[in-house]
């Protein structure tokens, strides 16, 4: 599943809006991260999505994207203009859709491609929602359709929150901070909404007439939000953004990698089992857990003089490094780094997310003392990387300077990461701490369908 945040410019250090999302799913689906460039388009073309076409628009922003590989939407993104989102599964009475429409991941894209601002972007995503609807399987190898909720916002530090059901939509503007998750989150404090919802409701007696909505009481599958810890992982986020006065970027990875309250309480706490809300997600057997694995992670800060965007491009934060990238208002021309080939659901050692798989999945076999072996340096090496950014837009550096630094970051990282995985190798995993048979068989069964050596 998935859990995405926002903190406001009141509410961070640096005066910029944060904005951040673990991307949970199918533990061999690798992410990549995409650049596509300004373009114009003829009158009349169509646009293929992910299953179906529709009409394309006359000019679409440049954008940066964390895609699946298989999919032509996003999980998570940006746009030239500082506009940003993320989406999440959520669960309803009425069931989701089967049959083939835009899916969640392509109404974000087209909200990014198409929308210059958090206002913009929630028009395009409802309208689009209203025109094709929303449908049509969601998984990887496993058959998954649910609706969507999206979180919005962009460099001026305008934020709101998109929760849909079916064509039917409704819409909550961001005060301060706020998380979504994989469940219903607004209640009786909106915006605006479809104006189908309310005879929806009243239709399906999930509203008696005079009453006031509450959107997430009224249509909420509570039993499935829990089934998938949507509810608890949602908690989570909200206390930890709300922990601090002021956030920043690092306390913002440090929430992406957060494995939740028994965690935080046990030394030698492993992921093998029920993973309550754990906000970093490893996937283990059972048909939540299958899609329950991080596959990428992106922290951006934007603002007047920000467009700075923290991404992994790989699995588990915790065993990532979050790397800059400058796309965005004031950074207009910035170099991007190189991400390297697309990846497949077959590992591939050229690949940035494949190549981190060997550290991660190595990592899994005893966790707690594999991860102290080089954690302390993975938090000296990006606080390292922080440090270099704020120099840079400190003196105003340039976008060429931004670029640079960027590329160089990445080349640093990858060279990290592979003395990283030397350090864990050195560890002997304990008999004593062997994870469970059916984590190790969940596992071995990955590997064996990704053709990863042993």
């Amino acid at each position: 599943m998935c859990d995405t945040m926002v903190v406001r410019p009141a509410a961070t250090k640096s005066g910029a809006l944060l904005f951040a999302k673990n991307s949970d799913r199918e533990a061999n689906e690798a992410q990549y991260l995409f650049h596509a460039p300004r373009a114009t388009h003829a009158a009349g073309s169509s646009l293929r999505c992910t299953y179906i076409s529709i009409p394309q628009v006359a000019e679409t922003h440049a954008v940066l994207l964390s895609r699946p590989f298989w999919m032509w939407g996003a999980e998570m993104g940006a746009n030239e203009h500082g506009l940003v989102i993320g989406n999440e599964a959520v669960f309803a009475k009425i069931a989701p859709q089967r049959q083939a429409a835009l899916i969640g991941m392509d109404l974000l894209r087209l909200g990014l491609e198409r929308a210059a601002s958090a206002d913009e972007a929630v028009h395009v995503i409802t309208s689009l929602l209203a025109t094709h609807g929303q449908g049509g399987n969601c998984g990887h190898l496993g058959h998954f359709e649910y609706h969507n909720s999206f979180l919005v916002a962009d460099a001026s530090g305008e934020a709101l929150v998109i929760e849909t059901v079916g064509r039917d939509w409704i819409v909550e503007r961001v005060t301060d901070r706020r998380s979504i998750s994989n469940t219903y989150t607004i209640g009786t404090r909106f915006e605006s909404m479809s104006q189908g919802l309310i005879p929806t409701a009243l239709d399906r007696g999930y509203l008696s007439e005079g009453d006031t909505l509450d959107f997430a009481e009224a249509f909420a599958n509570r039993h499935r939000s829990n089934f998938a810890t949507g509810s608890a992982r949602w908690c989570r986020t909200s206390a930890l953004i709300d922990a601090r006065p002021k956030q920043d970027p690092a306390a913002m990875m440090a929430i992406l990698r957060d494995h939740g309250p028994k965690a935080a309480r046990e030394a030698d706490w492993r992921p093998d089992g029920v993973m309550g809300g754990s906000v970093c997600a490893h996937a283990s057997w059972g048909p939540i857990r299958r899609f329950g694995q991080t596959t990428a992670s992106w922290v951006a800060e934007l603002g007047p003089t920000r467009a700075v965007h923290w991404v992994t491009g790989t699995s588990s934060p915790d065993t990532s490094i979050f790397k800059p990238v400058f796309f965005g208002p004031g950074f207009e021309g910035a170099g991007l780094p190189d991400f390297g080939p697309v990846p497949t659901d077959t590992f591939d050692a050229s690949t940035l997310w494949w190549a981190h798989e060997r550290l991660h999945r190595t990592v899994l076999e005893d966790y707690a003392p594999r991860m102290a072996a080089f954690a302390a340096k993975r938090d000296r090496l990006e606080q390292g990387f922080i440090e270099r950014v704020e120099a840079l837009i400190a003196r105003g550096g340039s976008a060429s300077e931004a670029g640079a630094l960027s590329q160089a970051i990445w080349k640093e990282a990858a060279e990290a990461e592979r003395g990283w995985l030397a350090d864990v190798l050195a560890v002997r995993p304990r008999a004593s701490k062997r994870p469970s048979y059916p984590y190790r068989m969940h596992w071995k069964r990955l590997a064996r369908l990704s053709k990863m050596p042993a």
